[in-house]
């Protein structure tokens, strides 16, 4: 049974249909202990069968260890959104849970922006995030009915395509509670950047830059 209504596949083939560059869906999964990670792969093939410019690679993670070393993949199902074609780019855009329900709108958005290889940032937070020069780790932590999730998701998302050295993952936070654990997440989104700093709920696109610069400043104080 298809993941994606008929009727939102006409809907999404026709926003496909402006895609300019080729994006490639990298999903990682595994065939044991991963609740999700069937339906995860199966919502990325049902994507990439609405676009001749999307194209899947799928690795599993118990026995393709280079693939799951060189895109850093930690847990399972996730997926990678990078640029494709002869010129392919990794931009540390990371899902790792299934990204289903209000998380769905993020991921199409993902695929039209790196299609285009324009993050629509504001042109002061484009200057802020160049000068960074340290790596920076930013997860948004979400469920698949908050409604407020999806912006937080976007703008990290956003940050790592500006910035060679910014990954930024979605987190299920249902599917991964150890972790939801660890940084103490009792309600969402709530995004940490680089283990220290965080923000809780939806924050607007200068307190995310703020953020980032912060936890960046941080780093180069202790490094």
């Amino acid at each position: 049974m298809p993941l994606i209504s008929k009727r939102d596949q006409e809907v999404l083939r026709k926003e496909f249909g402006h895609l300019i560059d080729p994006v490639k869906m990298i999903v990682f999964t595994r065939k044991m202990q991963c609740q999700y990670c069937r339906e995860t792969r199966q919502i990325v093939e049902e994507l990439a069968a609405l676009s001749d410019k999307i194209n899947v690679e799928v690795y599993d993670f118990d026995h393709d260890k280079e693939q799951v070393e060189a895109y850093k993949i930690d847990k399972v199902p996730a997926i990678v959104i990078a640029r494709g074609g002869e010129d392919p780019k990794d931009y540390g855009i990371r899902y790792y849970g299934i990204p289903s329900g209000y998380e769905f709108s993020s991921l199409v958005e993902d695929v039209l922006m790196v299609s285009s290889g324009e993050s629509g940032l504001a042109d002061e937070s484009k200057r802020a995030v160049a000068d960074i020069a340290i790596p920076v780790h930013i997860q948004v932590f979400v469920t698949p009915t908050c409604p407020y999730c999806p912006l937080s998701v976007r703008l990290a998302h956003q940050l790592a395509l500006e910035s060679d050295y910014i990954v930024a993952d979605m987190v299920e936070a249902i599917e991964f509670p150890t972790l939801s654990d660890k940084y103490q997440v009792m309600g969402v989104p709530r995004i940490i950047f680089n283990e220290e700093y965080h923000i809780e709920g939806a924050a607007p696109e200068p307190m995310m830059v703020d953020r980032l610069l912060q936890a960046v400043e941080a780093e180069k104080t202790t490094a």
